[in-house]
């Protein structure tokens, strides 16, 4: 075609790319719904778990990689900030983040289970008394104790093992309260090591230990909430940077190029990046100094 009204190639390509992506998602859509709808008319499997879709293959896909590799978040900020600062040297510095951010997260996550397993260790005292004061023996209310709360982790086959067959019960709960966060089992295997060798009640003392657990446990939460205003204040010095970078850009300066293409800029950017750092380590190495017992 011919004429100031004619459309080009690159125009032509991008209208086939809209069609075909719009097509495939009607498609996507459309036969999804009609394969539900005629299952429930005609097969009556409406309480039949449904088969995923392609959206819903790829949503729980994403969902699943963004729960397990949250630290490769750090590479689309890098390219983001490459490109407006037109310089490799975010790329370089996110593929560096990297692995300190997973060593961060798994950090996290280990303090977190290892939270779990203290509030576990406290349920299982509780239910053990409950099964002792209902009539059960000490190894069966201890079997069914660890079966309910799942307190025990990868020890857990070991004591009911013990339990079930008389074996050295307190030698496996003490053997167990070596792993993080299965420090009360120590308390336990005491107690239970007293019952059976001095005839004391099993039922008083873990009850007893499950409120000096339980007391603990408060004075944590209380700590960490007195401690979270610290963290708050670590979290925004961290971010005061960014923001000054922000505030640049809106006041029309360029501080991306002048970091990241002058040779001041490029010792302001790297003296600014350790005493940033050294001050993180700093706060929260006092933060956690706080925190602990």
């Amino acid at each position: 075609m011919t004429g100031g009204t004619a459309v080009g190639a690159p125009e032509w390509a991008t209208y086939a790319s809209a069609v075909c992506a719009g097509a495939a998602a009607w498609l996507m859509v459309g036969r999804g719904r009609g394969t539900r709808r005629a299952r429930v008319l005609f097969v009556g499997s409406v309480l039949e778990p449904e088969p995923l879709i392609g959206r819903d293959r790829v949503r729980l896909w994403c969902a699943g990689m963004f729960r397990e590799r949250r630290e490769w978040l750090c590479l689309p900020v890098a390219l983001l900030l490459a490109v407006l600062g037109e310089s490799v040297l975010p790329v370089v510095a996110g593929a560096l983040a990297v692995p300190l951010v997973r060593r961060w997260l798994r950090k996290r996550a280990g303090r977190q289970e290892r939270e779990r397993r203290a509030d576990a260790v406290v349920a299982l005292c509780g239910a053990v008394v409950g099964e002792l004061r209902a009539g059960h023996e000490p190894g069966q209310a201890l079997l069914v104790a660890v079966r309910g709360t799942g307190a025990m982790g990868a020890a857990e086959a070991a004591v009911s093992a013990a339990a079930r067959f008389g074996g050295d019960v307190s030698g496996a709960l003490g053997r167990a309260a070596c792993e993080p966060g299965l420090e009360g089992l120590a308390g336990v295997a005491a107690c239970w090591r007293v019952a059976v060798d001095g005839g004391a009640g099993l039922a008083a003392g873990l009850d007893r230990l499950e409120g000096a657990l339980r007391a603990e446990r408060r004075r944590r939460e209380e700590l960490r909430a007195q401690l979270a205003g610290a963290w708050s204040t670590v979290a925004v010095l961290a971010l005061l940077p960014v923001l000054g970078l922000g505030l640049g850009a809106a006041l029309g300066a360029d501080p991306l190029g002048v970091l990241l293409h002058s040779p001041a800029g490029l010792v302001c950017l790297l003296v600014g990046g350790l005493l940033e750092t050294a001050g993180l380590c700093w706060a929260g190495r006092i933060v956690r100094a706080g925190e602990g017992p």
